[in-house]
């Protein structure tokens, strides 16, 4: 299938870049409050994909984050969904704790979301393009060529050289992987804002997103996101959703690490300096 990308054209002010919302209503709400606080505009605001996920209001969470106006490009499992699969594409290796718990999410959120929100997903593009602060900019989910590729500070930048020479820009703004980082190399630069829906494995209940500000050339500043959690896991064990991941809003930690490659691994409880 041909992929649609979406140009922004010429951006201009802050701008709020996020992932991952995951059915986390209590996330998104305050991801809406953190815009509003720095005067960011909705159409200023960019998510990676993946509105949709582990938590416990998917419904809820899609209409608050259509009412609010800001972009989106499809994750992984807003594809599944828009094309009636029966799994997430997360891409989990078959058989693994993270597959098995997604069969359960996956199955809730499928059930759970009106006829019309297939609708939507299919008039979301497979990346964002924009130019802000003399860059240009893409942003991807997984990758430019795959939508579910775990990419991580620690990956080779031979897997991420061929995102920026699809999309011929500068700087990628990526999703999925859960993690946020930022990785230079030459004159390219890799973003992951992070997720809003789940905590970084870092022992930390706040998750992530990231500003950028084009008053002084470019720059982009990782922002914590702290929400009531204890909400968002009170209507996942209402709704018999995994409890590991409910016990993961709780603790910052991840319940495996089974996607991680070694060097983030050894980063597991340790708080975030970014």
């Amino acid at each position: 299938m041909v992929q649609k990308v979406k140009d922004l054209g010429h951006k201009h002010g802050k701008m709020l870049l996020f992932g991952g919302v995951y059915s986390n209503l209590q996330a998104i709400e305050a991801v809406i409050a953190l815009a509003q606080q720095h005067d960011i505009a909705p159409e200023n605001c960019i998510c990676t994909g993946d509105i949709i996920g582990y938590c416990g209001q998917p419904q809820e969470t899609l209409d608050t984050f259509k009412n609010w106006g800001a972009h989106s490009i499809l994750g992984n499992v807003e594809i599944q969904l828009r094309d009636d699969q029966e799994d997430c594409g997360c891409d989990f290796t078959a058989g693994s704790r993270c597959d098995g718990f997604s069969d359960v999410w996956y199955a809730f959120a499928k059930a759970n979301l009106s006829s019309t929100s297939k609708d939507y997903f299919s008039i979301l593009p497979d990346h964002i393009t924009f130019q802000f602060g003399g860059r240009n900019i893409g942003v991807v989910h997984g990758s430019a060529d795959y939508v579910s590729q775990f990419i991580f500070k620690s990956s080779d930048w031979g897997e991420k050289i061929e995102s920026f020479q699809s999309l011929v820009v500068d700087i990628i703004i990526a999703g999925h992987c859960g993690l946020p980082f930022q990785d230079d190399y030459e004159n390219l630069l890799w973003l992951n804002p992070g997720v809003i829906g789940m905590p970084a494995n870092d022992g930390a209940t706040n998750t992530w997103a990231m500003i950028l500000d084009d008053s002084d050339g470019f720059t982009a500043q990782h922002i914590p996101v702290h929400y009531d959690y204890e909400t968002a896991i009170r209507h996942m064990k209402n709704n018999n959703l995994p409890k590991e991941y409910a016990l993961t809003l709780e603790t910052g930690i991840w319940d495996n690490m089974e996607i991680l490659p070694e060097e983030e691994r050894l980063l597991q409880g340790k708080l975030l300096d970014l």
